[in-house]
């Protein structure tokens, strides 16, 4: 069973992605923030890790992220982003994506996401990484 850390500040959305993982089998941890997050990966070891952007700050996600792929033990950990800019800033990832150095992530995803999206996304980047 592959296990998936969820780090959002928002209650809704970790339910939500919980019971849509869960129905599928995935054990289901959640952080509210990127401190504790980095916490519960060092002690827990994810498979995969869905990560909001903004929480505490407006960039924590991002840092996070760095943090993450710059650890030796955490770096190969897929990193699927969930975000919101867009609608709030108009903001459009697809410009950023390739550049590991400011978007250190595996994928990305637009809030709110479908079950079926993130189920896709979920199952391909465990896929790759071989756990699926």
């Amino acid at each position: 069973m592959s296990r998936i850390l969820i780090i959002d500040d928002d209650p809704d959305i970790v339910e939500a992605m919980r019971v849509v993982l869960e129905s599928k089998n995935y054990e289901v941890l959640s952080a509210k923030n990127g401190e504790e997050g980095l916490k519960k990966v060092k002690i827990n070891k994810p498979d995969l890790i869905i990560l909001d952007i903004m929480m505490d700050t407006a960039d924590e996600g991002f840092e996070v992220a760095r943090v993450l792929k710059q650890a030796s033990d955490y770096k190969n950990t897929p990193i699927l982003m969930l975000t919101a800019i867009k609608e709030r800033t108009g903001f459009d990832f697809k410009d950023e994506s390739g550049d590991e150095a400011w978007l250190p992530v595996d994928d990305y995803a637009e809030k709110p996401l479908k079950p079926e999206e993130l189920i896709s996304k979920v199952e391909n980047l465990l896929r790759k990484r071989g756990k699926e």
